[in-house]
């Protein structure tokens, strides 16, 4: 075991998927504590201007433009991924190399780069779903194996480039960890809320998947940028950090349906009472995404994986992060979503008037009888 009281500064700073949700707010952070940051994205910096920021726009995929966003650098921070969430035997090869070359080709080009540069740290962002594999985990910690039952891509390429990273620490001086997150969400979230909306607008929720006392856990994203730079600051040598996942969260295990209803109350919508056996809901969405690839039939309207993480227990303790980088949540869940509930009413707003603009739409362009 590293020394925890080790630690160093980061120095300058890359974000790669620095236009995406966690990235901006990542970037925001390090600008504010006073680093100079690029981010490094396939789309445009939605940040202002800043004279410590450098946006670099290209493919994490070419091998000349990752080495041109490293240059320089001292500490890597990658948050850039395709986030598929089907997957299993049916899906199209197509779409497997589509998550494959940017989740897990990607990563080895940046790690590589990175080492050939002389970058010091690499801070690599999985998923606490490497280790869930549609088991029940109440309190799991980081001695958990890997999942080998895959049903999602997102969860193999993760698990893939999370072993890659970890077996790259200290080759050509570059010190790795990986931290895996829970349901990230928070302002800028178009993810996790964007996706109860979309069920809500489309009138799917007429039940509740999965028992009442079945809990998961989240992690606000500030929070998990804390925990980020945290983990970042014990990469050094004799520290903690290297070569280490950690699992960072809100520390706050609770239902599903009662952490959304508060945000889903405030839009004006309420919640069913009856509830439904999870493992019958997973099945049919399991077959239908089957459907989906063989047939081209439209999406399940949730993922096997994601119906998964409503009937079955899955958080994890975050006493390893806690022992080694000192870290502990910056905001309860309840602080978070009295800062955030604006912003989810906003975008549930949004997306109700871009629902009701996309009908009329559609029914002006149609025909007219008779």
């Amino acid at each position: 075991m590293g020394d925890s009281t080790l630690t160093t500064e980061l120095g300058r700073v890359l974000v790669t998927g620095g236009s995406g949700f966690v990235g901006a707010n990542l970037v925001t952070e390090l600008l504010e504590r006073g680093h100079e940051v690029r981010s490094f994205d396939r789309a445009p910096s939605p940040l202002p201007a800043h004279p410590r920021l450098e946006v670099l726009v290209g493919d994490i995929c070419d091998e000349d433009t990752v080495a041109a966003a490293v240059a320089g650098v001292d500490t890597v921070f990658h948050t850039a991924a395709i986030i598929d969430l089907m997957g299993g035997a049916s899906v199209t090869e197509e779409y497997r190399k589509r998550s494959f070359s940017v989740n897990v080709t990607g990563t080895e080009n940046l790690v590589r780069a990175a080492q050939a540069a002389g970058v010091k740290r690499f801070v690599y962002t999985a998923s606490n779903s490497v280790v869930m594999g549609g088991k029940k985990i109440s309190g799991g910690d980081e001695t958990l194996p890997y999942t080998e039952r895959f049903n999602d891509l997102y969860t193999e390429t993760k698990v893939v480039a999370e072993k890659f990273v970890l077996g790259q620490n200290g080759v050509g001086g570059l010190l790795t960890c990986s931290i895996r997150p829970s349901g990230i969400w928070g302002r800028g979230d178009q993810t996790m809320f964007r996706k109860v909306f979309e069920s809500v607008l489309a009138g799917h929720v007429k039940v509740l998947v999965g028992g009442k006392n079945v809990k998961l856990d989240n992690s606000y994203v500030h929070n998990l940028i804390h925990g980020f730079i945290l983990a970042a600051q014990h990469l050094v040598p004799g520290g903690s950090a290297p070569g280490q996942a950690y699992f960072i969260n809100d520390g706050e295990p609770i239902n599903m349906f009662e952490f959304s209803r508060p945000v889903v109350e405030a839009c004006g919508q309420r919640y069913p009472k009856i509830r439904v056996p999870g493992r019958l809901v997973w099945f049919a969405m399991t077959v239908w995404q089957w459907f989906h690839f063989k047939f081209g039939i439209p999406k399940p309207m949730i993922e096997p994986l994601g119906v998964e993480r409503l009937y079955l227990d899955n958080y994890f303790s975050i006493a390893k992060a806690e022992r080694d980088l000192g870290y502990h949540p910056l905001f309860t869940t309840e602080k978070a979503m009295d800062e955030c509930l604006p912003y989810y009413v906003e975008l549930f707003e949004k997306m109700k008037k871009e629902g009701k603009a996309s009908a009329v739409s559609v029914a002006g362009s149609a025909p007219p009888e008779g």
